[in-house]
């Protein structure tokens, strides 16, 4: 990576920290469905910007926010915010695709199974939900039983 991507990558970080970026609204402008439908006032928002404000998309003492250098936007979930599709490990780390084919890379699948779903933790402290098919991949691919 160049040196001025991660110079961008530690400004970004810092803005997304700091406590005078201002609250847009009070009321949720954003709504992710538990199919992984993003709506804007409640409209549904077309795949490629529900994708472009998913990667400023963060969980913040259990609330969801769309973090901009200048604002921050209250986003509601019905569910969970991501919806995986598709899991691929290279090397040590596990590479997950979201419905939006974002990608998130984790050192480990920190996995968590309840009668209703299958959920795992994510970077920006985001949680997403494995999609059945992704969730018996994981398991084929790369769980061992002796």
């Amino acid at each position: 990576m160049s040196s001025t991507h991660n110079n961008i990558s530690s400004q970004m970080q810092s803005f997304t920290h700091k406590d005078g970026v201002q609250l847009c609204s009070e009321q949720a402008l954003f709504h992710i469905q538990a199919d992984g439908v993003w709506q804007y006032q409640q409209s549904p928002l077309p795949t490629k910007f529900a994708r472009m404000f998913s990667h400023i998309l963060h969980c913040i003492n259990d609330e969801h926010l769309l973090i901009t250098p200048v604002e921050k936007v209250r986003v509601s979930i019905e569910r969970w915010p991501i919806l995986l599709v598709d899991v691929v490990k290279i090397n040590q780390e596990f590479h997950v695709t979201s419905n939006l084919d974002t990608q998130f890379v984790v050192s480990e699948l920190d996995i968590i199974v309840t009668e209703q779903e299958i959920t795992v933790r994510l970077p920006r402290g985001l949680t997403g939900t494995l999609s059945r098919a992704c969730y018996y991949r994981y398991i084929n691919e790369f769980l061992t039983f002796d």
